[in-house]
């Protein structure tokens, strides 16, 4: 968690910008991943099932009950318009640094906490995949039946939490896991219980080196570099899918990378 916590704040410019310390991004994607796995891991470790279903449950609920009924000076209570929330409240009074959407961050400092359960999600899709008692059908059948349950909570709930990434709502927690979890059941099928495996080797090559590529891509600005060499006035020319290809091949550029690492087994790990 330390490890990634601090390539987080490489990754977002560290010292680079004008202000010195205070200008740290102090949260941002990977240093939301690094806090989230850290809980998600003290958790795991110390609770049973039925623990880590409360603690997930109680991370939702209790997001939602602040974000509803605090009020937020000048706004009053559940408002979840940008910079009329608390989760933005809390980030301009009470996060020190950068911040991305400038008084407040997406991965700010109260959102932090369905973050959490985002990741106890995921234990419990993998606690499925590792039962020994199940057979194949059966785990896929249950990550079917937890992807179904997440997607009809998030869709009902929505109607009154809105799905909103930037303050990841509960909503948007149960629907995004819901997907991810159907999605999960349909590779599992395909690839643990059909052996269709072939056609999966580019994420293989993305899986076994996902920090390194991740880096890479502010280090080395993909998109900058496939415009160097079509020319943004191809782009331009042939505007909107211009900035299509500039994506498909900034994505095959880091596909690319990745094939080259895993060939000569080359793995950035933490």
């Amino acid at each position: 968690a330390i490890i990634l916590y601090l390539l987080g704040l490489f990754y977002y410019g560290g010292l680079s910008r004008d202000g010195g310390p205070e200008m740290f991004r102090y949260l941002g994607v990977l240093q939301r991943i690094a806090i989230c796995y850290l809980a998600g891991g003290i958790l795991f470790l110390n609770f049973r099932f039925r623990g880590l279903l409360i603690s997930c449950a109680g991370l939702l609920i209790g997001y939602w009950i602040l974000m509803t009924f605090v009020p937020v000076s000048g706004h009053g209570a559940g408002n979840y318009e940008e910079g009329k929330n608390l989760a933005n409240y809390l980030d301009q009074h009470y996060l020190p640094g950068y911040k991305w959407d400038g008084d407040w961050d997406p991965e700010g400092l109260l959102s932090t906490l369905p973050a959490i359960a985002t990741g106890l999600l995921g234990i419990f899709a993998g606690l499925i995949l590792f039962r020994p008692d199940l057979s194949q059908w059966k785990k896929f059948s249950q990550l079917v039946m937890m992807g179904a349950i997440c997607l009809l909570v998030g869709w009902l709930w929505g109607s009154q939490f809105p799905v909103i990434k930037k303050l990841w709502t509960s909503s948007f927690v149960l629907l995004t896991a819901g997907w991810s979890c159907l999605l999960l059941a349909t590779f599992y099928l395909v690839i643990d219980v059909y052996n269709i495996r072939t056609w999966a080797r580019p994420f293989v090559w993305i899986g076994m080196n996902p920090i390194a590529i991740y880096m890479l891509a502010n280090l080395l600005g993909f998109s900058g570099l496939v415009r160097r060499v079509v020319h943004q006035e191809l782009v331009d020319a042939i505007n909107p899918w211009g900035h299509l290809l500039v994506a498909l091949l900034s994505l095959l550029l880091a596909v690319g990378i990745c094939y080259v690492l895993h060939r000569k087994r080359i793995y950035v790990r933490v």
